[in-house]
């Protein structure tokens, strides 16, 4: 190699074909590197590179070019990140535990598919990578748009984050590129780049990370990239999203179409048609894990075919035709120092477990859960002993048992408390009336009088997937607690008028500032009109969830009438009890947990409070393109013949259509099939109109 000019001598002509070399060379060994797996020059020489580039760059800064190296780097964010709306949604998963599970899962889609005559079903089988989602928008080939997967329907904008990941090219290759597509898949830290970073940051007397995962993670939403660029993460390819058109009509053969594009994908991704391929590709990848070099926690099956795909469709956060098998959760022995109490914001009283800490699947673990004082009983685990543990799913710790052999002479019994350790109310638990039987869990009475209920509570409240208030976190919820700056929901909304009136400003406090404060105001008024399913969401009913809010939400369209609703049930009217029990998914459990709710007057004064400060926007159904169905009520029952009752259910929510397990005044349209009875019945005594299956594929145009 013959010796390089300073920089310094250059000439401009000379800079800018040299910048234009370089531009080229750094491509293609980016290219011979993550497209083909196939590098020609060394880690060091390919550096020298970069730096030559960089140096040129600095010395010429007029003369950088728009396919420069240097722009897939070190662009710093200056506000945080912006939202991004998915255009199709990023759910979960579903998971298996054992090979029933997994046997379940394959006779569910045997089942959906049974009027499938001769239909042989296969599935694809990949690695569940432990790391971070990730969606990437390419128009015309180029990256145009990075999002974390966020709450499954908006993300967080990391574009300029991504741009650092070699496993993610800049531009996609090959005759077949769409002009729109979204490449979806898994942003992780190897083993060797997490212990090198740890190693790095112990030596220079700064905090070390817990593990891969959660560095990946973090990594990612920095906002400056230059420090994502530094952490070295890597990305395999496995989902899409949005797109103009599909590369190939089977999972298997759109991941081969992202390999060809440019992008990496797990070598140990097959295809199996049967339970026992199945479970042994699960053993093998299992087999492999501890020399993989990066963290995964089970392996993905997915239906290989796109249209059956689209068939079975999705439950409310995962599709139907995908699972996660997990492995089996790591374990550990450690010693059971004592027994703590939390009070959640339903008032439960869950016992924690204070451990030794101890290493378990690369993460340290100091406490784990016992879930109920008779699970403690029934363990037989005494504060002193020796007990295993294990991170269920690799996520949650729980202690399984005592190692009876190694028990210490002193090891004492936990005495469940019978009053909160937080307010002294009675801690009792409930009685199921269809049972008998107490309930599990024992329960603080003291409901609002409970600081553990009230600002647990008021988390739950601003939470992310409630009505995520910007700047209002688990740590500002408990300060202004412990302040009397809130008590209640409604206090947020009157949080700037009051602090406008107080001698003690909340811009004079230590960790805020007039911007600071500003924002937070603003971020509160931002959310006084909030979409109804997580206004639902955030009053933090018993047993109501995200999802059980949007059935509500769905089904009643304003908060109003669902609101009326459940008063009036509680008042004994069985019209407006039934029209809550009718919602396909609702249940008895669910309409006494809500009742009862309402007609607590403390929590009918609470809500009027809040609702003078806030306005829960009008629930719009989305409705499909051109469906007779779009917005309507449909109850299907008897025998369908050309369909399975799942299938016919996915059918009409994909038209935009509610599906109601029981017929009510509500009800729009009965599907009767052979063997239809008392729902028939009574249909036709409320007028609903009635079709039978060929008359409801003639309405929908199949």
């Amino acid at each position: 190699m013959t010796e390089q000019k300073p920089v310094a001598d250059l000439t401009r002509e000379e800079a800018a074909q040299e910048l234009a070399q370089l531009a080229s060379e750094i491509a293609k060994h980016d290219a011979a590197y993550h497209q083909k797996d196939a590098p020609v020059v060394s880690d060091a020489a390919y550096d020298a590179l970069r730096r030559r580039n960089e140096a040129l760059e600095a010395e010429f800064p007029d003369l950088v070019r728009e396919d420069s190296p240097t722009k897939k780097v070190g662009f710093a964010v200056a506000d945080g990140f912006k939202k991004v709306t998915h255009r199709l949604p990023m759910l979960s998963l579903g998971n298996a535990f054992s090979d029933e599970d997994l046997a379940d899962y394959v006779g569910r889609a045997h089942k959906f598919f049974a009027k499938d005559a001769g239909l042989e079903l296969a599935f694809t089988a990949e690695p569940k990578i432990d790391g971070l989602s990730a969606s990437l928008r390419y128009e015309n080939g180029i990256f145009v748009q990075g999002a974390t997967r966020g709450d499954g329907a908006e993300g967080e904008d990391i574009t300029e984050n991504l741009k650092t990941i070699k496993d993610i090219p800049q531009k996609l290759i090959g005759d077949d590129v769409p002009d729109v597509f979204e490449v979806r898949g898994e942003v992780y830290m190897s083993h060797a780049d997490f212990e090198a970073l740890n190693k790095k940051l112990e030596a220079e007397g700064k905090q070390t990370y817990v593990n891969p995962r959660n560095t990946a993670a973090g990594s990612l939403r920095q906002l400056d990239s230059n420090v994502t660029a530094s952490r070295n993460l890597k990305f395999f390819a496995y989902a899409w999203g949005d797109n103009s058109t599909m590369p190939a009509d089977t999972q298997m053969g759109v991941v081969e179409a992202f390999q060809r594009w440019g992008f990496k994908v797990n070598p140990l991704m097959r295809r199996v048609k049967t339970v026992e391929e199945m479970v042994a590709h699960h053993t093998l990848i299992g087999e492999q894990r501890a020399t993989l070099g990066y963290d995964i926690d089970g392996v993905v099956f997915k239906l290989d075919r796109l249209d059956l795909q689209a068939r079975w469709g999705f439950v409310a956060r995962a599709p139907r035709w995908a699972i996660a098998f997990k492995f089996p959760a790591e374990k550990a022995t450690t010693i059971l120092e004592d027994i703590e109490i939390q009070v959640g914001r339903t008032g439960a009283l869950t016992p924690v477990a204070k451990l030794k800490p101890v290493t378990v699947g690369g993460v340290v673990v100091s406490n784990a859960t016992l879930h109920n004082e008779d699970e403690i009983e029934r363990k037989g685990v005494l504060i002193g002993d020796t007990v295993i543990i294990q991170r269920a799913g690799d996520v949650i710790p729980q202690v399984l048992g005592p190692v009876l052999e190694k028990r210490p002479a002193d090891a004492k019994k936990f005495e469940f408390p019978t009053h909160c350790p937080i307010c002294g109310s009675p801690a009792e638990r409930e009685l199921n009336e269809k049972t008998g039987k107490l309930d599990v869990v024992r329960r603080c009475t003291g409901e609002l009088i409970c600081p553990a209920q009230a600002v647990n509570q008021l988390k739950h409240f601003v939470a992310r997937d409630a009505l995520d208030i910007d700047g209002m976190g688990t740590k500002q919820v408990t300060a202004f607690y412990e302040e009397g700056r809130i008590k209640t929901a409604a206090d947020i909304f009157t949080l700037r008028e009051r602090d406008a009136q107080s001698f003690k400003k909340l811009k004079d406090q230590e960790g805020w500032g007039a911007t600071s404060v500003r924002k937070l105001f603003d971020a509160i008024d931002e959310r006084r009109k909030p979409e109804l399913d997580k206004f639902i969401f955030a009053l933090g009913i018993r047993h109501v969830g995200s999802t059980t809010g949007a059935m509500f939400a769905k089904n009643y369209g304003t908060f109003d009438a669902w609101m009326s609703a459940c008063i009036a049930a509680g008042e004994g009217d069985m019209a407006a009890r039934e029209s809550l029990l009718s919602i396909d998914g609702i249940g008895e459990t669910v309409v006494q947990s809500v009742v009862g709710f309402f007609v607590n007057q403390q929590n009918r004064a609470a809500i009027d409070a809040l609702l003078a400060q806030v306005s829960p926007l009008e629930y719009v159904v989305a409705s499909a393109d051109e469906s007779p169905v779009a917005g309507k009520t449909v109850v299907f029952t008897g025998s369908l013949e050309q369909m399975s009752r799942s299938e016919a259910k996915a059918m009409a929510e994909r038209l935009g259509a509610k599906v109601a397990g029981s017929v009510s005044a509500k009800t729009d349209l009965l599907v009767a099939g052979p063997g239809a009875g008392s729902k028939l019945k009574k249909a036709q005594d409320l007028g609903v109109e009635t079709t039978d299956e060929q008359g409801w594929f003639d309405l929908v145009g199949r």
